[in-house]
């Protein structure tokens, strides 16, 4: 057997329309598990003991189960509750809520990690509530989750090569028809893992990026 990269050359464009889908996927889910992590972290804290037990219940089962079997069970079962979803809405919105669920515990325990005393000092200033959550509480936290919700990016990108598995059009998907097409599954795969290899490396060097611009926001407990 021989390796020839060149049988991969003419599918070029159909990986780059794969990788297209791949990138909309990826930071559209990313997106909504920011702001519904968000939303769950904060319930968590205010919400009393009923949400935080139901919030919380939610957050074990989704990290406690393999992101195949909820993604299976979100498109294949859905239609069993009235909950009928194409390919691709299906796909993102798995993704979504299976992203969420990890950044809920990253701001859950960088909301618990901000000094009280630096509260305390704002409020003696006379900051409003507004004030000291932009200038205080999502500065410091994002400083403090930033590495670890960079790590949850980079994982939530491997996750979209899942999607394939229900027919959705992305990176991983093109190219296993590529393989199926030539038999050149090895120049295939040897491509799509140099693909995601450039995006885990441009999502890790744009999280370090953030993280230095944000370092003068770190502040002594």
């Amino acid at each position: 057997m021989t390796f020839d990269p060149s049988v991969v050359i003419p599918y070029l464009p159909a990986m780059g329309r794969g990788a297209l889908v791949t990138i909309g996927l990826w930071l559209a889910g990313l997106l909504a598990s920011i702001l519904l992590g968000l939303a769950i972290a904060v319930g968590r804290l205010v919400g009393g003991k009923a949400i935080n037990l139901a919030l919380g219940t939610l957050v074990q089962v989704i990290r406690g189960t393999p992101f195949l079997i909820q993604l299976f069970l979100l498109y294949f079962g859905g239609p069993r509750i009235g909950l009928t979803l194409d390919e691709l809405p299906a796909g993102l919105m798995a993704l979504s809520l299976f992203g969420a669920c990890y950044m809920s515990e990253v701001f859950r325990t960088g909301l618990r990690a901000i000094p009280r005393s630096h509260i305390e000092a704002a409020e003696s200033v006379g900051m409003s509530r507004w004030q000291i959550l932009r200038r205080i509480t999502i500065p410091e936290m994002l400083v403090l989750v930033l590495p670890a919700g960079t790590n949850i990016a980079v994982g939530l990108i491997k996750e979209t090569a899942v999607l394939s598995i229900i027919s959705v059009p992305e990176l991983t998907a093109v190219t296993s028809e590529i393989g199926s097409e030539t038999y050149a599954f090895v120049e295939a795969l040897t491509t799509l893992s140099l693909c995601y290899w450039a995006l885990v490396e441009i999502c890790s060097r744009a999280g370090r990026l953030l993280e230095q611009r944000l370092a003068s926001f770190r502040f002594a407990a």
